[in-house]
């Protein structure tokens, strides 16, 4: 089994290490004790939170589209020139930066500070083991 700390589980739901521990209290996630006897979760049990904390939350930009992975953030900044741009978004705590046309970044009117999603459909994503995470 793996265990997830609590700050780690609160990281990868995008909450609290408080709002964490009040799920474990209320009975919402089970609680387990690391081999250091510090409180952690089990990964699969934080994995079924994960799905249904997700289900709970409308997608403020959803759309009919096969892409799935849609990002909704802030643009943090713009480089252009007369063809093409480069526009970064922070989603949360993941930058995501998409090279497109000038003439796009115009016709959205984007710029910093203006709040965008980033939909990203992908044939080719490449998963890694984090290391120090058992």
């Amino acid at each position: 089994m793996q265990q997830i700390r609590i700050a780690d589980a609160a990281r990868f739901l995008g909450v609290s290490d408080d709002t964490v521990r009040r799920w474990i209290s209320s009975g919402r996630i089970p609680e387990h004790l690391d081999d250091g006897g510090r409180k952690c979760v089990a990964g699969s049990d934080l994995a079924v939170l994960a799905q249904e904390l997700a289900q709970d939350r409308p997608d403020p930009s959803s759309r009919d589209s096969s892409a799935r992975n849609r990002f909704v953030g802030l643009v943090t900044a713009v480089t252009a020139d007369k063809v093409m741009a480069q526009v970064e978004l922070q989603c949360g705590p993941f930058r995501v930066v998409s090279l497109m046309s000038t003439e796009a970044v115009g016709d959205l009117g984007l710029e910093p500070g203006s709040v965008a999603v980033a939909v990203i459909k992908s044939t080719n994503v490449v998963v890694e083991r984090l290391e120090g995470m058992p």
